[in-house]
């Protein structure tokens, strides 16, 4: 592939990692804001802190993910946010590994509220990590290569597009 040509495909690419993000974290974001205490009691159904801890976790996150999203959409402190991004996933994928681990069945509450299921019903934690996995990997390419199309990180650092 030629230089150019190769050039195009990482930035195009890198438009579509940070918009997948956004989608994703905006999307998980405002649901759990919608009832915090909810997302408080997911986040204690994984039984890695205590009960108080777990309602602030559970409080904080939506909010944190919005604000990751918000950032992502405009292209702002790409950078950044994807490595915020990325230290999230990490933490998701360990959290859900723990809980795999520990013989749990709970339910994400990953795009709304997380519930105890009842024991031996059967639990997706593959899927959930491989699907983690997936978004760590999009942060990663934005760590990388954090400048894309439309991205107002161009426009603040005076970089044009190429």
């Amino acid at each position: 592939m030629r230089p150019g040509v190769r050039q195009a495909v990482t930035t195009w690419t890198g438009v579509a990692a940070r918009l997948l993000l956004a989608a994703v974290l905006g999307y998980a974001g405002l649901v759990k804001i919608q009832d915090l205490a909810d997302a408080g009691r997911s986040v204690e159904l994984y039984q890695i802190v205590s009960g108080n801890t777990a309602q602030l976790v559970g409080g904080a996150l939506p909010f944190v993910e919005v604000a990751l999203a918000l950032l992502l959409i405009a292209g702002l402190a790409t950078r950044a946010a994807a490595v915020a991004t990325a230290l999230l996933m990490a933490v998701y994928i360990a959290a859900i590994a723990s809980v795999w681990a520990r013989g749990l069945s709970v339910d994400c509450g990953c795009f709304g509220s997380g519930s105890a299921l009842s024991s031996g019903a059967e639990r997706g934690y593959a899927v959930d990590i491989a699907r983690d996995l997936l978004f760590l990997g999009a942060a990663a390419l934005l760590i990388r290569r954090p400048r894309t199309h439309y991205a107002l990180d161009r426009w603040v650092l005076d970089v044009r597009d190429e």
